[in-house]
């Protein structure tokens, strides 16, 4: 019977890594003199090791952000309604005002596109 030498998968979410890198580091921490991690040539855990908690504060802060970014998107969602309402109201008053002239339109902001529409295809 054959014995896989296990495979270790890093994750691809961030967080993930960060919550690992921390039990990593805190056991190292808590070994000491006697961590194996001392043997790593090209990673110092004294320079690394704080780096986890800002990353683990960025992504707290980002994830409270992204909170209230979808908050702030369900009270514009909220307003749109009415919003939409009156602006297709008012274009199609303002389209009637200036039927011989709709280039007129681009004065209040509103973007007026005079190119024939294709024909649909034949079947």
């Amino acid at each position: 019977m054959s014995r896989t030498k296990g495979r270790v998968v890093l994750g691809k979410n961030p967080k993930e890594n960060l919550d690992v890198a921390k039990l990593i580091y805190d056991k190292h921490i808590e070994l000491g003199a006697g961590s194996p991690l001392l043997l790593l040539e090209d990673v110092d855990w004294k320079t690394v090791g704080p780096k986890i908690e800002v990353g683990l504060q960025a992504h707290t802060e980002a994830e409270f952000h992204k909170g209230e970014m979808e908050k702030q998107y369900a009270t514009r969602d909220q307003q749109m309604p009415d919003v939409t309402n009156a602006l297709k109201q008012s274009i199609s008053l303002l389209k009637a005002t200036f039927g011989k002239n709709p280039k007129k339109l681009a004065d209040w902001g509103v973007q007026v596109d005079d190119t024939p529409k294709p024909k649909a295809p034949q079947p």
